[in-house]
């Protein structure tokens, strides 16, 4: 039976969105449920974690696509810094490589905005009951479209290759020589059957496999 996370009064919320008028206006709707209460709202990954410590929140809403350090990278610091704070990932980008990594995380859910805050609520309930909660549309998209096939190594290499990097840049960002870089490149270019760098970058980051 999944372990139950209800907390015995209202539910504190922490929410992290960058977009502010979205941000507002999300806590606003959550703050008219009559057991919630949204403790926290930051608009940068960084500061996720911090806020976190500080106004332990029973759930988090994240989004993924953050300022500094994205949704899921701190969704993972979460499980081990605030190991009783459920993880909802709330974000526009519905991809089938968003979901398994949020699910790698130790996420309780995975939600699109463009939903209802009514079925937000009850989203945030369900995770508080021990379930993990995710849009069934886009499970369902998940499921055929396979594992990410791309190493943590390749996927950094990718990272490192936006805004015009050299492969002398991401070597020495990434601490490896330039042969290796090239070596995690061309694999990576293959993998996702494109032309060069910039298009296996764009192509994985479509997936949501970075």
């Amino acid at each position: 039976m999944p372990r139950d996370h209800r907390p015995t009064g209202s539910v504190r919320i922490l929410l992290a969105e960058d977009q502010g008028m979205m941000r507002s206006a999300l806590a606003l709707l959550l703050g008219m449920e009559p057991d919630f209460d949204v403790v926290a709202q930051v608009e940068s990954g960084d500061a996720i974690v911090d806020a976190a410590l500080h106004s332990r929140p029973d759930v988090a809403l994240l989004d993924i696509e953050l300022p500094g350090r994205s949704g899921l990278d701190a969704a993972a610091d979460l499980r081990t810094e605030a190991p009783e704070c459920r993880v909802l990932i709330l974000t526009t980008f519905g991809r089938p490589g968003y979901l398994r990594r949020a699910m790698e995380a130790g996420a309780a859910g995975f939600l699109v905005k463009d939903g209802p805050v009514g079925e937000l609520a009850k989203a945030i309930r369900r995770a508080l009951g021990g379930e993990t909660v995710i849009d069934p549309a886009l499970a369902a998209a998940a499921l055929g479209a396979g594992p990410c096939p791309l190493t943590p190594r390749e996927r950094d290499a990718l990272n490192a290759s936006a805004d015009g990097a050299t492969v002398a840049d991401i070597a020495v960002k990434l601490s490896l020589s330039e042969s290796t870089v090239r070596n995690y490149l061309s694999s990576a270019i293959g993998k996702t059957g494109t032309r060069n760098r910039m298009e296996a970058m764009r192509a994985a980051r479509s997936q949501g496999w970075l």
